[in-house]
């Protein structure tokens, strides 16, 4: 039964960290990359960590995966949060989509 948890912990894990990947490549804008790469890439890997545990199934991994994941949680915001606030007063300017500026115009 764990090992089928366990592999669809890697699917997901694995599933979340190509978006993750492909938010980064494919996005316009570096608030939107920092997005992608905060949210899917931590969440995705919570799901590849948490197969380790399940399947090893040992205080001393379990508590290296918890303490990784825990470490992981608190980091990657605040890196996010940072970083978005060091370009705010670097001037860098938000992405809008020119085909939403077009639609706001009025005639």
């Amino acid at each position: 039964m764990g090992e089928i948890f366990a592999g669809i912990f890697l699917l997901l894990g694995t599933f979340f960290a190509v978006v993750a990947s492909l938010g980064i490549l494919r996005l316009p804008d570096l608030f939107i990359r920092m997005h992608a790469a905060t949210k899917a890439g931590t969440v995705g890997l919570a799901f590849l960590l948490l197969p380790v545990a399940i399947m090893l199934q040992e205080i001393a991994v379990i508590s290296k995966v918890l303490g990784t994941l825990f470490f992981i949680l608190i980091t990657a915001p605040v890196a996010a949060h940072l970083l978005g606030q060091a370009m705010v007063r670097k001037g860098y300017k938000i992405w809008r989509s020119p085909s939403a500026n077009h639609a706001n115009k009025k005639p």
